[in-house]
């Protein structure tokens, strides 16, 4: 069985980078189908035209979910796998073969996401010369169980198409999104299984640039896990895990901030949004006017 394996990019502000991920596309075993880029405009997809690989552009609103969701209208009808990767994932060169492979050895799998090598979110931005040396070291092993996911991580996440009728990206989640592939995908477990392995590897930069500002992300640290719960669609104990420790982290680390993160201004965001539950007007979307 032939499979159709598009991969889309969402993506605003940072042009460069997106050339050079989407350039390192060309050095796949198995080329994609077809590249998408859902931007905001023609300036969030410069220099394209200059990567080995073509890729076909679609331009709207702001905002993850949005973006992704308009990709997935263009792909009805398209494509068997779409395959989800942030600007700053750098996937290993075998990456779309052991999707396809996945994909194709069991009918039961709908998503699946890489191990990450490395991930720059949880400490120094990793430049994309060296995820790409580290990648080329690394040799997959030959053999690897899958193993089950409650979730899959959004910098990279592929998708069985067929199980996505009538299931979209919540755009009640503005901007970035936070929480958006947990929503997501905690949905779609519902229709049939998620999973990740050793051979299916990459690294994600964790690059800061064009990120949503502190105190944003702050109220959406909150806003987005009161949406999730009302709408049922967070995993038990990791809405209120992840709550926890965000207040924790941005009130301990306010003062002593790390020069990369802005936690005064995402504990702002924090008592702002509680501060809207508390009257009983906390809506994600706020952001989008902050």
């Amino acid at each position: 069985m032939t499979l159709r394996i598009h991969v889309v990019f969402a993506t605003v502000g940072r042009a460069q980078l997106l050339a050079r991920t989407v350039d390192h596309l060309a050095d796949q075993t198995r080329l994609p189908d077809g590249v998408i880029i859902s931007a905001t405009c023609p300036e969030d997809a410069q220099g394209l035209g200059r990567s080995r690989i073509a890729t076909k552009h679609v331009y709207g609103d702001k905002g993850l979910c949005r973006q992704r969701n308009r990709a997935l209208r263009m792909l009805e009808g398209q494509s068997d796998i779409v395959v989800f990767l942030d600007d700053d994932f750098v996937p290993h060169n075998d990456y779309l073969a052991v999707i396809e492979e996945t994909f194709r050895a069991d009918q039961g799998i709908v998503g699946a996401t890489g191990d990450l090598l490395a991930d720059g979110i949880h400490g120094d931005e990793i430049a994309f010369d060296a995820a790409r040396d580290a990648l080329a070291r690394h040799a997959l092993p030959q053999q690897a169980a899958l193993r089950p996911r409650k979730a899959l991580y959004g910098c990279n996440m592929a998708i069985r198409l067929t199980a996505t009728q009538d299931l979209w990206f919540d755009e009640a989640l503005p901007l970035y999104g936070w929480q958006e592939d947990i929503d997501f995908t905690h949905q779609l477990l519902d229709r049939g299984r998620l999973v990740s392995g050793a051979r299916l590897a990459g690294i994600h930069l964790g690059t800061r640039s064009a990120r949503t500002s502190g105190r944003r992300l702050g109220y959406s640290q909150v806003a987005n896990l009161v949406h999730l719960w009302r709408k049922g669609t967070m995993q038990p104990g990791l809405g209120h895990r992840l709550l926890a420790q965000n207040l924790a982290s941005n009130a301990v680390r306010s003062l002593f901030p790390e020069p990369h993160i802005d936690r005064r201004g995402r504990l702002v965001g924090n008592l702002m949004a509680l501060r809207d539950l508390a009257v009983g007007r906390i809506d994600p979307r706020r952001v989008e006017t902050m």
